[in-house]
């Protein structure tokens, strides 16, 4: 058998001129990505068109160490001191747990130790956030509704939790 030269395809291509992409849509993109690169340099320079989410000085903080049982309890408690702020069974607390396994897979990942604690922050505006203090990693919890918010909030206590 023959090598590719002598299939007729490369015979079929001489003389041809290779398929470009049209000249009218070629400067359509190079304008349409420089019209992109100047909204963004003239929105990060005037602040015109950006939108921030202000979320001010923390209110409550309060570190937690939650930890799941062989018998699949989960038991949050406070790291300062000691104290089981909630105990969830296997059937209960499950935004808690769910929010528990996604940080337990970032810290398999990152190969950090499953027993740096967790902090929870309430803002002046009044967003949570919970935070692995293992890997960085930081979820506002607002995105998941009142109700997962209010689950993770109560853990502060009554008066918004332990102030840093």
């Amino acid at each position: 058998m023959g090598s590719a030269s002598h299939l007729g395809y490369w015979a079929d291509r001489k003389g041809k001129a290779p398929s470009r992409l049209p000249r009218g849509l070629f400067f359509g993109l190079i304008g349409l990505l420089a019209f992109t690169a100047g909204a963004i340099i003239f929105g990060q320079t005037t602040g015109l068109g950006l939108v921030k989410q202000q979320l001010g000085a923390p209110v409550a903080i309060r570190d937690l160490m939650i930890t799941r049982s062989t018998s699949d309890f989960v038991v949050v408690t406070d790291v300062a001191t000691g104290r089981e702020l909630a105990n969830y069974g296997p059937h209960s607390g499950g935004f808690v747990r769910g929010s528990l396994r996604a940080f337990e897979r970032m810290r398999q990942v990152a190969k950090v130790p499953f027993d740096a604690p967790y902090r929870l922050i309430k803002w002046e505006a009044g967003a949570v956030s919970l935070s692995d203090t293992g890997t960085g990693e930081r979820i506002y919890l607002d995105a998941f509704g009142p109700d997962n918010v209010a689950a993770f909030e109560a853990l502060l206590g009554s008066q918004g939790g332990e102030s840093q």
